[in-house]
């Protein structure tokens, strides 16, 4: 209604008259606070009453009472819970500022006292929560005064009201004043009206207080037993509201005397230090001494300070002041860092189980911060720099993409406090000192010191250019002097750029000390923090939107006024990663501080809306400034560009030792950097800077030291986006370029600058396929970029363009015979790049031919008198159709028409250079294409080069292949070697090996990087290309002995450059190298052994799964004529075979390890003593070598028992308590023979016998380790074998499927009968029966499972390795059996390697590891059911099913390999082959 409630209340007062006080405060509250703001009784309040606003009317109390509830009353007051409080009281005038019309009531009412309504309000409230834990709590208790207008009695006050309530509460009752817990609350003010002042007047504010409060909490302290006293400041409550308090200690009407420093980051290093004060002074005063009483100060600082000015001052309303000093109850001492909000009801917090007391200094386990012992400065985060490169270009740049780091010459920074340097150089714990603005340790522009002591922009860039201006030094705010043009303002956001630009462009003009026009500048911005920490207070100010569009003013103000810069934008800080910081208690880190300053990151919970939406808003920021850069906007002019760095887009929390974050990267207040945290912002910075544009570090973890890049010396440039656009291009640092005083007659005293003619033959990797190709062009690979190969390209100038002409065209700008731009060998712009697709080395002489016609009709060219350097790379396409033709592309082959060519070249060409380049390793396209199985051509690739990339992994074909190329290489180097081409003074070959070993990068998810590769994924790009050329640049200048054979693409690869000293592209002659003559001869097949320790740890053990090869006592053979050796060693006779039983790989014991390898020879290492083996030739001296010539898998039963009966009557042998090791191998001679009749045994037979023999050994011979040797892949052993053993083997009548040819359907059904044979057997290890006894195993060896014929380095079989009848195995065959069958034991199966490598070393035999030193079972390879805990995943029946699918994939690959071959197009191989 419309009526003045002063004129309501005048027809009240007969009634007033007739009533109490009581009902007259309650008369008045009710007016004027409303009713549903107050409900006062006689009796018992209740929290879901009217005092609750109307939205929280029915709200639930969140709080179980009987889990903090007890039955008995505590006795110290540090053990307080909420039920044991009976009374809640408070003094200290607290009210809200009446209209002036109360004032003319409080006169007509006169003397008659009133309680204060606001105090009722916040007491009813505390109360009713009280009640909740304790209903047997009693009315609270308000003071009262004279009048309803206040008046300021400040201290005074205070202790007249504490005597009245002492009074009332020994007067009440219902209270055991003695022995009931009191709740009192002193609700004061310490500061002036113009708090918070940012001063160190604001420090003494405590000490005076507590001064002025001691009479009041003295006499509390010695009249009222058992009281919790909450001092309760409300000192920026009263600055900020309405909220007025007659308790004031300091004079109302004397304001303090401010300092400048005003901002945020003042206010609430303020406030910490004011709390700080507090706690440090209660905590170790009288008033906590005692276990009956107990003081704790209970501050309320606002999250955000409302403006002064502001129109609509904030919210009056008691139930939230009354919830806040609840919560900060529940709060330990230390921890009380939750802002006040009137406008935001927190969650009422609840006594915690391990917690269910209210807080005091004595229980709440923290020391005050301040009272904590300051750390000492940790050591500066110094580094070195040891760039090769420091110089500055030749001439001042024009341009600012051809910027190198020591053009620099003027530095500046423009952003916020993390570019101020605020706190970067405070003392651990001294967190009042954050306010010191350290700008001499900024990271983008403090120069204080040098680089080995600070880390910064600044000082890595004077480790280039001494002479360096612009940075700041000292301490100090932006308008210092030791600023310079560190501009950045501390607490400054987005919207405050502009202004900082233009002072900054204002102080470079003006300033004397540097050239504005002509020095170049770097400026680095960074901004954005201050923006995110306040974005949901604001969200039209600090939207994305506002955000980039005060970065875009700011910035067209340096792109307008600054010539000559290179300005970094940094893109803004992932800044929610500080909320790890923040909720980690276990890290002491001032969380008011935190809050304060940065609310919008740390106020939300995980999951909430807000923090999503802060996310968001973080990534457009982050992208809108991306976009902004992108545009082009600022990279019009040749002298200008912003580049962003993204090296803050997700920065991840560093940790310490023990997993948490680590406050060391922060400044006391846990918000800004330290010195260690700027050296580490300052590196990250630099390597941006270095980094291309597109290829830039976006996540970074600061954890370690800090680490600085060196410019690129192929491109030394600061990265722009122009620049990274052309980053194929290279840089030539030689300062010697010039040619010989006269035309050289020596190819050995040949400069690059005397080249006239540059020329090159080859493939499709030469004739360019697909170098400049788009990433999802696949058709366009057909186009050959001759003018970008990497051996005779001259599109374009280095500059842009990095091949071999261009490097020479820097020494001799007259070279001619280079291809420029596209089109076949035919053509004009092909001049001397005659190489063709699809080549292989047979169609090398007519490529030779062509290109000598070229050179000899050309009048650009003098045939007889200039000096040539022509490239020859060639064998990729060979490998690719090797499987279709093996004698073709044989390696004999291979090496002959590379040698008719080089032949040609030598006879009819003068004075040439000869580059004979070898090829890219198979396996490196392999691995590029399977993966990345989801972005490379299947079908296309399958066709171009099938076999390389059909083989299956472990294949004999792959096996075979990589044997094949390393022959083709190993032929092209004993060619040259040979000193063929060395007979003429004007004429040589030099092998250059870059493509030896290439290393491709490993991008994040573990496949190689295929961005170095056409849309193929086989030939090269233009990036892989420019690699090319500097890595045969490099190989050129290098002495012969001592060329790099590495080419690691994730490394930077810089030109060479000719030295005075050696000016000369190097040949045999002038590197003083003398090329290999024979290799030393072998004396023996014998092995070194290089384990450290050779026994056990414990003594026998009864479990097989823990056999230690020192365990083993006895060793055991079955098999065939291979264990029997025969045709080990020539023999002297023809008429009789010997049987070499003491060389045998399995059981053979002749002589020591170092001169014979075999499996007991290795084993005598372990334990001297061992049984079983065989010597000699005799059969008196087999041991337990059972095997039988011919034997088939029919014959394994009668050899197991065999076996066991010699065993049992062998007196030095206890069969029950020594370990045994039995190997089996057979299979062989049912291969040999199955050609014969294909339908007379099966795979199952076969498996059947094997299995029975292991039935025998089961049931008969306790401790037992058997190996089961997979037959080995019979075809492939003697497809490549020629010569007289052609003729031997076909022949043969122990073998008779060698009578047919490989491509022969018996030969195909052999092979497929092999497979079977092996997948059979490998299933034999899970056996169910043979993992039943701890005694006793059965494990698969499959290390014959791919043989192959060993090839000499022409490439033909290597006969070492067979007997004289070429289908027995050598001395030397019977050592790396040995070898395989001992490394294969020691592999957990599942794992085993599956092929041999015949590559000769004494040194290839395994150790046990000290984790595992047992000989590998099913069991101890985690590989049976009951291990399922261990290992979830593993089956024990998966592996030989995984097994028996390889070998059926490799079936169906060949089948649809055999299909593509046969659709293939001869003309697109032609176009686009290898």
């Amino acid at each position: 209604m419309a009526v003045w409630p002063s004129i309501f209340l005048l027809g009240l007062l007969p009634l007033l008259g007739q009533v109490g006080s009581r009902e007259i405060t309650r008369i008045i509250m009710i007016i004027f606070l409303g009713a549903d703001q107050i409900q006062a009784s006689s009796g018992r309040n209740t929290l879901e009453g009217q005092l609750w606003p109307e939205s929280l009317g029915n709200f639930p109390f969140p709080c179980n009472p009987m889990k903090s509830a007890v039955s008995v009353p505590s006795e110290s007051v540090h053990t307080l819970r909420p039920s044991d409080i009976k009374f809640v009281a408070a003094i200290g005038n607290l009210e809200i500022a009446l209209d002036s019309r109360v004032e003319d009531l409080g006169e007509q009412l006169g003397a008659e006292k009133v309680v204060q309504p606001a105090c009722v309000g916040v007491m009813t409230v505390l109360s009713d929560i009280v009640s909740h834990f304790n209903p047997a709590a009693l009315t609270p208790r308000c003071p009262a005064e004279t009048s309803v207008v206040l008046h300021h009695g400040g201290a005074e006050d205070l202790w007249a009201q504490a005597q009245e309530l002492v009074r009332s509460m020994k007067e009440n009752q219902e209270l055991d004043f003695q022995r009931d817990w009191k709740l009192i609350n002193v609700f004061f003010s310490n500061t002036s009206q113009c708090f918070p002042c940012p001063s160190a007047q604001q420090m003494k504010l405590a000490p005076q207080g507590m001064d002025k409060l001691m009479a009041t909490l003295d006499y509390l302290q010695q009249e009222v037993p058992r009281a919790y006293v909450n001092l309760v400041d409300l000192s920026e409550l009263a600055a900020f509201s309405r909220w007025r308090q007659a308790s004031q200690l300091s004079p109302a009407t004397k304001s303090c005397s401010c300092l400048e420093e005003t901002s945020q980051l003042a206010k609430v290093l303020t406030q910490w230090s004011y709390l700080e004060a507090w706690d440090s002074l209660l905590a170790t005063s009288k008033y906590n001494k005692q276990e009956s009483f107990a003081v704790v100060f209970q501050p309320f600082f606002y999250e955000t300070s409302p403006s002064l000015l502001s129109a609509e001052p904030p919210l009056q309303d008691p139930s939230t002041l009354a919830l806040s000093l609840w919560n900060k109850m529940m709060e330990p001492v230390g921890r009380k860092e939750e802002p006040f909000s009137e406008r935001e009801r927190r969650p009422l917090k609840c006594p915690s189980q391990e917690n269910p007391y209210l807080f005091t200094y004595g229980n709440s386990k923290q020391l005050s911060r301040s009272s904590q012992p300051k750390g000492k400065l940790e050591v500066r985060e110094g580094t070195e720099l040891r760039c090769p490169d420091k110089d500055p270009s030749n001439e001042i740049p024009t341009s600012v993409h051809r910027l190198k780091p020591a053009d620099i010459k003027v530095i500046g920074a423009m952003g916020d406090s993390l570019t101020a340097g605020n706190g970067a150089g405070s003392l651990p714990g001294n967190v009042l000192d954050v306010i010191t603005q350290y700008r001499g340790l900024s990271w983008s522009v403090g120069g204080d010191q040098n680089i080995s002591t600070v880390t910064t922009l600044a000082n890595i860039l004077r480790e280039f250019n001494p002479s360096l201006q612009g940075f700041s030094v000292g301490t100090g705010r932006e308008t210092t002097s030791g600023a310079f043009f560190n501009q950045a303002v501390a607490g400054a956001r987005a919207d405050g750029l502009v202004a900082q630009a233009q002072r900054l462009v204002t102080l470079m003009k003006n300033d004397t000390r540097i050239n504005f026009q002509e020095d170049w500048k770097v400026i680095t911005v960074f901004i954005g923090g201050n923006d995110l920490c306040d974005s949901c207070n604001d969200p039209a100010r600090y939207s994305p939107q506002n955000f980039t569009d005060n970065i875009a003013m700011a910035l067209d103000i340096l792109h307008a006024e600054v010539p000559r810069a290179f300005v970094n934008l940094v893109e803004a800080l992932e800044i929610s990663k500080l909320r790890e910081l923040y909720q980690e208690s276990r890290v002491s880190c001032p969380r008011l501080i935190l809050r304060s300053l940065c609310p919008c990151v740390l106020r939300f919970d995980d999951n909430s809306t807000e923090l999503a939406t802060l996310i968001d808003i973080i990534k457009a920021y982050q992208n809108n400034t991306q976009h902004l850069i992108d545009s082009g906007r600022y990279d019009s002019k040749d002298d200008f560009t912003v580049v962003l760095q993204p090296f803050f887009e997700n920065v991840n929390m560093p940790k310490t030792a023990e997993g948490l974050p680590d406050s060391s990267y922060f400044a006391p207040d846990c918000f800004h950097f330290s010195s260690k945290a700027h050296a580490h912002a300052a590196s990250a910075l630099w390597n941006n800077m270095l980094e291309p544009v597109g290829q830039k570090t976006r996540e970074n973890n600061f954890e370690g030291g800090v680490h600085l890049s060196c410019p690129n010396q192929v491109w030394p440039f600061l990265s722009t986006y122009k620049n990274s656009e052309q980053a194929h291009g290279t840089w030539l640092p030689c300062t010697e370029r010039s040619s010989s005083g006269s035309r050289p007659t020596s190819v050995h005293a040949l400069r690059p600058a005397d080249i006239q003619v540059v020329a090159a033959l080859g493939d499709s990797l030469t004739a360019g396929n697909g170098i400049a190709s788009k990433p999802d062009d696949l058709a366009d690979v057909v186009t050959q970029y001759r003018g970008l190969s990497f051996s005779s390209g001259g599109d374009d100038s280095l500059e842009n363009v990095t091949t071999l002409p261009n490097i020479l065209r820097q020494f001799n700008s007259g070279l001619v015979g280079y291809a420029v731009g596209t089109g076949d060998a035919s053509t004009t712009n092909a001049f001397l790049n005659q190489a063709v697709p699809g080549a292989k080395a047979g169609d090398l002489v007519s490529q030779v031919q062509a290109l000598i016609q070229r050179m000899k009709t050309d009048h650009r060219i003098n045939f007889q008198e200039d000096w040539k350097v022509i490239t020859v790379q060639i064998g990729g396409s060979d490998l690719c159709d090797y499987c279709t033709d093996s004698n073709l592309y044989s390696a004999t082959n291979f090496i002959e028409h590379l040698r008719d060519a080089l032949d040609v070249l030598h006879s009819e060409v003068p004075r040439a250079f000869v580059n004979l380049v070898d090829f890219m390793s198979p396996s490196v396209i392999r691995q590029v294409f399977l993966g990345n199985l989801d972005t490379c051509p299947v079908k296309l690739a399958s066709a171009l080069c099938n076999c390389v990339l059909s083989p299956r992994e472990n294949s004999y074909e792959l096996t075979r292949l990589e044997a094949l190329a390393q022959a083709y290489q190993s032929g092209m180097r004993e060619l040259v070697e040979s000193g063929r081409y060395d007979t003429r003074e004007d004429f040589t070959v030099v092998l250059q090996p870059l493509f030896h070993d290439v290393r491709l990068p490993v991008l994040q998810n573990g496949s190689l990087d295929r961005s170095f590769f056409a849309p193929d994924c086989i030939h090269p790009n233009q990036k892989f290309h420019s690699w090319l050329s500097r890595s045969l640049w490099r190989n050129m200048l290098e002495p012969l002995g001592g060329k790099t054979d590495i080419l690691d693409l994730s490394a930077n690869l810089a030109l060479a450059c000719p030295t005075q000293n050696q000016p000369f592209l190097r040949t045999f002659q002038n590197s003083d190298y003398t090329y290999p003559t024979s290799k030393p001869a072998i004396e023996n097949w014998g092995s070194d052994l290089q384990c450290t320790t050779w026994r056990p740890s414990k003594s026998d053990p009864s479990s097989v799964h823990e056999l230690h090869p020192a365990h083993i006592k006895v060793v055991a053979a079955l098999g065939d004529s291979l264990t029997l050796a025969i045709g080990a060693r020539p023999s002297n006779t023809s008429d009789l075979p010997v049987y070499w039983r003491g060389l045998s790989w399995s059981i053979g014991g002749d002589g020591a390890l170092e001169t014979h390898t075999t499996l007991p020879n290795i084993l005598k290492k372990f334990n001297p003593s061992i049984l079983g083996f065989s010597t000699g030739t005799l059969e008196e001296t087999m041991g337990l070598n059972v095997a039988v010539p011919g034997a088939r898998a029919q014959d394994m039963p009668a050899q197991a028992r065999d076996l066991v009966e010699r065993m049992r009557n062998n007196p030095e042998i206890n069969l029950e308590k020594d370990w045994k090791l039995v190997t089996l191998l057979v299979g062989g001679n049912d291969l040999c023979h199955f050609c014969e009749n294909p339908g007379a045994g099966s795979e199952a037979e076969y498996i059947q016998y094997i299995q029975q023999a292991l039935d025998i050994l089961y049931a008969e011979l306790p401790r037992t380790f058997v190996n089961v040797v997979e037959v080995m892949e019979l075809a492939g052993l003697h497809q490549d074998q020629g010569g007289k053993c052609a003729t031997l083997l076909a022949a043969q009548s122990q073998c008779t499927c060698f009578r047919y040819s490989q491509s022969s359907p018996e030969m195909q059904e052999l092979k497929k009968m092999n497979w079977n044979l092996q997948s059979g057997l490998s299933q034999l290890s899970y056996t169910h029966q043979y993992v039943q006894r701890k005694d006793f195993t059965v494990v698969v060896q499959p290390f014959l499972q791919n043989t192959l014929v060993p090839l000499t380095e022409t490439g033909d079989a290597d006969l070492t390795f067979f007997s004289e009848d070429c289908f027995h195995f050598s001395e030397r065959s019977h050592a790396e059996m040995a070898i395989a069958l001992w490394n294969n034991m020691l592999e957990p199966v599942g794992h085993k390697t599956t092929s041999s490598n015949f590559t000769y070393s004494r040194t290839k035999l395994k150790c046990p590891s000290p984790e595992s030193p047992y000989l590998y079972t099913l069991r101890n390879s985690q590989l049976l059911p009951d291990q399922a805990e261990a290992a979830p995943t593993v089956l024990y029946w998966a592996v030989p099913v995984a097994a028996g699918a390889g070998l059926l994939i490799g079936i169906l690959a060949m089948v649809v390999w055999t299909a593509v071959r046969k659709q293939r197009n001869p003309s697109v191989v032609m176009a686009t082959g290898l």
